[in-house]
């Protein structure tokens, strides 16, 4: 069970006009050291933010900020004025106070950060500026790291949480609680099998405390519900149940000892089973009468509930969790997860969950642009804009999605994820290319409008800003077709971290086809999938709308004929290339049977297998393919890197340890005939980003980007899985990114 601290409410918290003015000190001061801190790592003023170049827009005076600036800052600093204040401390003084930095004490950092985890001022993008400013002071003790970890995670934002705990390990790589919080990170990410792998190293190591324990019998049990055989499963629910009773054993803790009565449960072993939950139950409401706020009392007591059969004392508590958790979806996933186990246990079907818990719907989206000056035929005119806004939110309400996945183009995007704010929702923005260049095509498009102000305010306001393309191209459509498929990947992803469903929702007319990457090409690309579309039709709510403007025919531009040719060329490929580990030890002597043996056998995996190469091509100790999909392109680098591990080099004449690097990337390629070899093949940033990321990849592993990981989520393939590994800095200082562990289901 995750440290769980008291609770702190901060809802009746008022604050007064001092503490008004020490907020816009507070945001002022934090905004000038941040911008001090830049500067001294070597940062300067640019109109965007560029890692490599280290530019950033927000190198300014305070004074300079636009007003949805200084206002994103003061929310912050009202926030934890208002978690001070609940912590029984007092702002005293009228006295003028000094306009210099005063670093708040670590001891007194962490105990905000705890009471942040239960405040409704705090979501989860202030958790991330706290994360990203606030951790600057170097602390001296792992607290700060545990604090912002379980927050994120309780959020349900395992890899987020993975970077924090990443970055504290690098500092306290012994630490037991950053590691038990490591390993639970991975396993609500889905990283089982490292999970697992993690714990048993401690456990090894002499860490058998209820924590360590118990976090080790959660990925047995998880890793019971992953197996296909089952002899397998059994094996693994054994274990869980061993482990679980274990930890109960040693501490007599309601968390390890509710786990160990619903094992028994699982295993058929009814009586134990109640007899744990009865002590449980009982243990816990005595808790409850000094501890009335605590999550994992309630849900521990609807679990306990459960297993006694009391089927509507079950419902009342899990009620209770679910509203004390304020929107903790990784805690009452993880609840959830255990409950529909029960339920199918004991009645075969887990129906009951859809009134008991509410973890709200990921939602993908797409839709028109605001239509331009000039536009001959209306498509979603500004007339609309309000009325298509509710519409939306309408819409967001009644599917219960407060998730959501979309691009920020003016008009029908920006709305929706404007919306999602409005519902206290959750964003993550997916831009098809940089971001200076997005916005000049795709949103500051309509003269004296404010669509730039409102683009702004929402990259600072989202959970991540993902830029699909960090090149450069004349025709884009490719690279809106590549973000839309990332966006249905990734939404697909959160979806499956939490065990909730995603929706498609589209603003679109009927219409409108602007070809690939456009709205009508996305609700294809979803329809395709096998998902029912939900959407919001702007050609009926244009024909109803009193005062708009009647649509008669439908304009469509023809595609610049070069820019046509061009677009033609572009296609997005999944990538692999690898690299021969302890090639420089091969001897003059060993070439013949490498190329022999070790190419020869590539050639034959290749040859006798359905995976669909389209280019190939080798270099000394360097393997480049190109597939047309990631579901190839992984099954392949499998096969390939089993290979390699089975087979007796030394009995072939070569090195023993011989092994390979692999790494699998996906995105737009350029198509092109080579002038000097006559034969086709595929270059672009997306090869060069691809071939960065094998030098990090260990030995006898296949690592990936996340980008193959969402088309291989988006895609539905079953074959193999994609584990998060954290954000690892590529080859050759390409930069820093999400990278994954491709592994077989």
């Amino acid at each position: 069970m995750s440290y769980q601290p008291e609770p702190i409410d901060t809802s009746k918290v008022a604050v007064n006009t001092e503490h008004l003015k020490l907020t816009e000190l507070l945001a002022k001061n934090t905004h000038e050291i941040w911008a001090q801190q830049r500067i001294a790592e070597g940062w300067k003023y640019g109109l965007q933010r560029d890692d490599n170049k280290k530019e950033h827009p927000g190198l300014v005076p305070y004074e300079e900020l636009s007003e949805s600036e200084k206002q994103y800052d003061r929310n912050t600093a009202i926030g934890v004025i208002k978690t001070l204040l609940a912590l029984g401390y007092q702002i005293l003084g009228k006295g003028k106070i000094k306009e210099e930095y005063n670093p708040v004490e670590e001891q007194e950092l962490a105990v905000m950060l705890r009471g942040l985890k239960q405040s409704s001022e705090i979501n989860l993008a202030s958790l991330l500026q706290l994360q990203r400013e606030t951790i600057k002071i170097k602390p001296r003790t792992p607290e700060i790291y545990w604090v912002l970890a379980e927050s994120i995670l309780g959020l349900g934002e395992p890899m987020i949480a993975y970077d924090v705990i990443a970055t504290g390990l690098n500092n306290w790589p012994n630490d037991l609680r950053l590691n038990q919080l490591m390993a639970l990170a991975l396993a609500r990410s889905g990283a089982t099998s490292r999970a697992n792998d993690l714990l048993l190293q401690l456990v090894t190591s002499g860490q058998t405390d209820t924590e360590t324990i118990s976090l080790l019998a959660r990925t047995h049990k998880d890793l019971s519900i992953e197996a296909t055989e089952l002899a397998a499963k059994n094996y693994q629910l054994h274990q869980a149940a061993a482990r679980y009773e274990q930890a109960y054993q040693l501490s007599g803790s309601y968390y390890p000892g509710i786990n160990a009565a619903t094992m028994a449960m699982l295993l058929g072993e009814e009586t134990k089973a109640q007899e744990i939950a009865t002590k449980v139950r009982s243990q816990c409401l005595q808790k409850l009468t000094t501890s009335q706020n605590d999550y994992w009392l309630l849900a521990t007591l609807g679990e306990a509930a459960l297993i006694l059969r009391a089927w509507t004392e079950a419902e009342e508590w899990y009620a209770k969790a679910v509203k004390m958790a304020q929107g903790r979806f990784g805690d009452i996933s993880s609840t959830r997860k255990n409950a529909k186990l029960l339920l199918k246990y004991l009645e075969g079907n887990s129906d009951r969950l859809k009134n008991w818990f509410w973890i709200p719907r990921v939602v993908v989206f797409s839709g028109h642009m605001i239509d331009q000056p000039g536009r001959t035929t209306p498509r979603f005119p500004p007339a609309l804009e309000n009325f298509v806004a509710q519409e939306i939110r309408d819409r967001l309400s009644q599917l219960d999605a407060r998730l959501g996945y979309a691009s920020a183009a003016c008009g029908a995007d920006i709305l929706f994820l404007e919306a999602l704010l409005e519902l206290k929702g959750e964003i993550h923005i997916i831009l098809p290319f940089e971001r200076e260049k997005f916005i000049r095509e795709s949103v500051d498009i309509i003269p004296g409008s404010n669509w730039l102000e409102r683009f702004d305010r929402l990259c600072k306001q989202a959970t991540e800003v993902i830029i699909a393309s960090n090149f450069k191209l004349d025709e884009y459509n490719v690279l809106y077709d590549y973000a839309n498929r990332l966006l249905h990947g990734l939404s697909k992803m959160k979806a499956q971290q939490l065990d909730t469903e995603m929706v498609s929702l589209a603003v679109w007319d009927g219409l409108s086809n602007s070809g690939l990457g456009g709205t009508a090409s996305a609700i294809n690309y979803w329809q395709k999938s096998g998902e029912k579309v939900e959407i919001i039709d702007l050609k009926s709510i244009l024909q109803s709308f009193s005062t708009a403007p009647q649509a008669t025919t439908q304009t469509i531009i023809q595609p610049n004929s070069s820019r046509a040719i061009q677009q033609e060329s572009r296609h997005i490929m999944a990538l692999l290339f690898a690299d021969v580990v302890k090639y420089s030890k091969i001897t003059e002597e060993q070439i013949v049977p490498f190329v022999e043996n070790f190419l020869g056998a590539v050639a034959q995996l290749e040859n006798n297998s359905e995976y669909q190469v389209v280019m190939k091509n080798t270099w000394g100790d360097a393997l480049y393919y190109v597939f047309p999909n990631v579901n190839n392109a992984g099954k392949f680098a499998l096969d390939l890197c089993s290979l390699v591990q089975k087979t007796d080099w030394s009995a072939k004449g070569l090195p023993k340890e011989l092994n390979l690097r692999i790494s699998l990337h996906a995105g737009p390629v350029y198509r092109y005939v080579n002038p000097l070899t006559q034969r086709v093949s595929y270059i672009g940033t997306n090869v060069t980003y691809g071939a960065r990321i094998e030098p990090i990849a260990p030995p006898g592993q296949v690592y990936a980007s996340q980008a193959f990981a969402a088309l291989a989520a988006s895609e539905g393939v079953k074959e193999f899985t994609c584990d998060y590994v954290g954000q690892r800095p590529l080859a050759k200082d390409y930069g820093t990114f999400p990278t994954y562990h491709v592994r077989r289901m």
